[in-house]
């Protein structure tokens, strides 16, 4: 199975993370981008301050890579002005998805009005300029509970204010892969959390992301419904090779 167009490549560590120079991390940037084009994957997932120059490189090479960016990442914490601010500019320098963390603080206080404006009004801005949204729940931060119910309050908000012909480009997208978990746990994409979140964001597609190192384990993704996988070692898993990486 050619599962190249599942696949949105990912590449979202800040220079300091990753332990270089502003300079060198651009590097690996550019090198996620130029593979992402020669392995066609569906997507490359970068920073937002590395869209403009990902653009350039994929008008040059004449590719059909969509690029995809992170909002308010990787806390989600950031007021509704902030995530639309960061969501028009995202826009304005070329991004075709637009990957908001949803404020899953906020829904886990009960906050659910706050958690709602956001949904809506972010969602309705990337529906309006022709983007893909996806809704980043961080379910390593939430209980199975959690997951069901903030799961289908996605799919009810979309269901209840937009169009059909819209649902098929609102995702619900498990993880960020930065979210520290205790003893080492899994802070990403797992099966039974894939399996609660498809059951519940039906018809919205769900992304899997963090956890997936595997051709075995991409193809397990898809075969529970996953219609995206992110992951940082996409070359990797599409050889047949194991990746050495969290996300």
């Amino acid at each position: 199975m050619n599962i190249r167009q599942y696949l949105d490549s990912t590449y979202l560590k800040t220079p300091d993370q990753a332990g270089l120079t502003a300079a060198e991390n651009e590097t690996v940037v550019r090198q996620f981008v130029k593979e992402a084009i020669d392995e066609h994957f569906k997507l490359i997932m970068i920073r937002p301050e590395m869209v403009v120059v990902t653009r350039e490189m994929i008008a040059k090479a004449s590719s059909k890579v969509q690029i995809g960016t992170v909002i308010d990442f990787p806390e989600g914490k950031s007021s509704l002005e902030i995530k639309l601010n960061e969501a028009q500019k995202a826009v304005a320098d070329g991004a075709d998805d637009l990957d908001f963390v949803c404020n899953y603080e906020a829904f886990k206080s009960s906050n659910i009005d706050l958690v709602k404006n956001e949904i809506l009004n972010c969602t309705r801005f990337g529906l309006e300029n022709h983007k893909v949204v996806k809704w980043i729940i961080e379910v390593a931060a939430l209980n199975n509970t959690e997951i069901v119910r903030l799961s289908a309050l996605i799919k009810n908000l979309v269901i209840s204010n937009f169009k059909e012909e819209n649902y098929a480009n609102v995702f619900v997208k498990s993880s960020t892969g930065f979210y520290k978990t205790e003893d080492n746990l899994p802070n990403g994409a797992t099966v039974p959390t894939i399996i609660m979140m498809v059951e519940n964001a039906a018809p919205l597609p769900v992304k899997a992301a963090g956890g997936v190192r595997t051709y075995e384990e991409a193809i397990e993704m898809i075969r529970l419904g996953v219609k995206r996988i992110g992951t940082s070692a996409a070359k990797a898993i599409v050889n047949g090779q194991v990746a050495d990486t969290q996300y």
